[in-house]
């Protein structure tokens, strides 16, 4: 009988407020739909800005403020909403008001990892933002994730309100950075294999085969 083969540790480096890495979520869940192959995906932090201040900006200004006010946006919004479409993946980029720090968030995310429920915390951090236009940088609604996930909500408020792990977040992106990580999302698969971008399904399939070769 042919031995059972281990699950492909697949690290992840991204920011939730990134709407590539949400796409790019989608992309390798379709790869390994397509393919057959059990993963272990790690979330790892990435902040695509952190000056926002922890009350976070106003979405629209700051947008305008890096993009310009006239259609460059509104073209990379539709292209994503496009390309998401294909995948099921409704933005609402209409509905986000505020452009959060996304710092709480990642703390959120990797203590997740511990309660072994980091890929459905994600998937809801992902949705609320993108597809509702929640500010993920509540406390409380943060709180209300990890309840949904099974987590202690009490626990998580209270321990948001501390400065556990903010050095932790910070040491694993500036670790990122040091690896060359410049952008996200940031694929590693098995620790050996890199791949940038949310590349297409096709791309991650055979990336996914490359990495079982080597591993």
């Amino acid at each position: 009988m042919a031995e059972a083969r281990q699950p492909l540790v697949i690290d992840v480096v991204s920011d939730v407020v990134c709407p590539w890495c949400y796409l790019g979520k989608k992309r390798l869940e379709a790869a390994l739909a397509t393919s057959g192959d059990q993963a272990e995906i790690r979330w790892r932090p990435y902040q695509l800005d952190p000056t926002i201040p922890p009350e976070g900006l106003d979405r629209k200004a700051y947008m305008e403020a890096k993009f310009g006010k006239g259609d460059r946006l509104k073209q990379a919004h539709d292209h994503l909403m496009e390309k998401g479409a294909e995948l099921g993946l409704s933005y609402d980029f209409e509905a986000i008001k505020r452009a959060p720090n996304t710092l709480d968030a990642h703390r959120l995310i990797r203590w997740a990892l511990a309660a072994g429920v980091q890929d459905q915390v994600v998937t809801r951090l992902f949705a609320l933002y993108f597809e509702e236009g929640r500010d993920i940088s509540d406390r409380g609604l943060l709180a209300n994730v990890a309840g949904e996930a099974g987590m202690i909500a009490a626990e998580v408020r209270a321990t948001l309100d501390t400065d556990q792990d903010v050095d932790g977040v910070r040491q694993e992106i500036a670790q990122a950075q040091k690896i060359g990580v410049t952008g996200v999302p940031f694929f590693i698969f098995a620790g050996k294999l890199a791949l940038p971008g949310a590349q297409e399904p096709s791309v991650m399939i055979e990336a996914l085969k490359q990495a079982r070769e080597t591993a």
